[in-house]
């Protein structure tokens, strides 16, 4: 990690002293290399306690002969990578059966999920709570706010804000480097090998680890066609073709690479909306950094005018927003579903939020500069099958203007995911939606 991300604060650390107060065992679950590892040294030098590293083979091979000596001890317990041991959740139980009250006792890392280990299915539930520990978002990285909360806080007032200077190329340059800390501030050639042998370790160590997978061999090329694929609705069908293997494989490696954090299935919602609403589930992977590289897209590749380049980042930027979105998600509280919104008559929205209060927050992200009234049609539709519920609906893109368009919808420039900007503008009078007296058209009367 360089001296940069040294000085990083992780949002979700105040999220974590919080569940310790209220949790007896604690699991944050995330990549390989994210930053778990540095949290829980982190939450040790705050609290003390016995820190427990299962990368470390001799520990390893001590805890797997005697588990309990580990963790019937005073506390707090705090175990790195606790899936290459998981024999160790059963030891766990057995403390926690004898003081089930007692908060902050265990706070456990794993770079796979939970639910995805065969010896975790049914141990601890109930007493587990689990906290996703995603890359490091462009907010904590510019100390800026997270849009998600200011929406929820501010309403329509973010629109109202300074033109963005942030260029296509500045956005480029965050897709392609992502959000690992040991994969920013290398060059371009250094970034690449990172990646190389992050995926390498990941599929090896972490896949190997937990899972037999049947024709484990053809995983690294799956993982690879999959990478084409991010940003739309999977298509298991077209790897499988592709590569001449069995559809029912894809599926198993897909969520393989699922559980250990290389991808996320974003699923439909809400299907009571209509029937018409599609239920087939959009592909993202969990960092846009990793996606661009796999896909072998350059930052010199996406900077290109032709269409295929203009496709291509058109779909990193919506895995890149949607990513960015998911990790403010990550350390809030509050949030009752995600998903995306898309209807077989055409209408779609690529990332809806639910709270737990019933009011929707929804995402469309759109790769050009310019934006008209047919970009709204997706969050317009949604906002009308809603009602009430609907709070707002932001059209993010690559301009410089935030403007509001109409009754709850918003366009906003995609910088705004991590960098506030102080009141001042009103929308310009050529901005879509505006009037030449500076009253959006929804504020005069009715567009059409």
């Amino acid at each position: 990690m360089n001296k940069q991300d040294d000085l990083v604060t992780r949002r979700l650390m105040s999220t974590i002293r919080e569940r310790m107060r209220d949790e007896p065992a604690l699991l944050l679950q995330g990549p390989r290399t994210v930053g778990k590892s540095t949290l829980l040294r982190q939450i040790r030098a705050e609290v003390g306690g016995d820190y427990v590293d299962l990368d470390d083979t001799t520990v390893e091979e001590a805890l797997r002969g005697d588990p309990s000596a580990f963790v019937d001890v005073p506390g707090p317990v705090l175990i790195d990578e606790y899936q290459r041991v998981p024999e160790v959740l059963r030891a766990i139980k057995t403390v926690l059966n004898q003081a089930p009250t007692r908060p902050g006792r265990f706070v456990l890392t794993g770079s796979a999920r939970h639910e995805s280990l065969p010896m975790a299915a049914e141990a601890l539930t109930g007493r587990l709570h689990r906290m996703e520990i995603l890359p490091l978002a462009q907010c904590e990285l510019e100390q800026g706010r997270g849009l998600l909360g200011r929406l929820v806080e501010e309403g329509e007032e973010v629109a109202r804000e300074r033109a963005s200077s942030t260029t296509r190329a500045d956005y480029i340059r965050r897709i392609v480097g992502g959000g690992f800390p040991l994969a920013r501030g290398r060059s371009d050639g250094a970034r690449s090998r990172w990646f190389d042998d992050y995926l390498r370790l990941t599929l090896e160590r972490d896949v190997g680890a937990v899972y037999q997978a049947r024709q484990a061999s053809s995983l690294p090329d799956v993982l690879k066609r999959l990478a084409s694929q991010t940003a739309q609705v999977l298509n298991r069908s077209k790897v499988a073709n592709t590569l001449g293997i069995e559809d029912t494989t894809v599926a198993g490696h897909v969520r393989i690479l699922e559980a250990v954090f290389l991808l996320r299935l974003l699923p439909a919602w809400d299907k009571r909306l209509s029937a018409r609403t599609a239920s087939s589930p959009k592909i993202h992977f969990v960092d846009s950094g990793v996606a661009a590289h796999l896909a072998r897209l350059t930052a010199t590749k996406l900077e290109r005018r032709d269409p295929t380049a203009l496709t291509e980042f058109g779909h990193l930027l919506e895995t890149f927003v949607v990513g960015e979105l998911l990790k403010e998600v990550s350390w809030m509280d509050g949030i009752a579903a995600v998903g995306h919104w898309r209807t077989f008559d055409g209408h779609e929205v690529d990332l809806v939020i639910e709270g737990d209060d019933g009011r929707v927050f929804a995402f469309e992200v759109k790769a050009g500069r310019r934006v008209g009234a047919d970009a709204f049609r997706g969050l317009g539709k949604l906002r009308s099958a809603l009602g009430d519920a609907f709070a707002c609906g932001v059209l993010l893109h690559t301009g410089e203007r935030s403007f509001r368009f109409d009754d709850r919808l918003l366009a906003l420039p995609v910088d705004r995911l991590w960098s506030t900007h102080h009141p001042g503008d009103s929308p310009t009078p050529n901005s879509p939606g505006s009037r030449s007296d500076g009253r959006t058209a929804a504020e005069g009367g009715s567009m059409a």
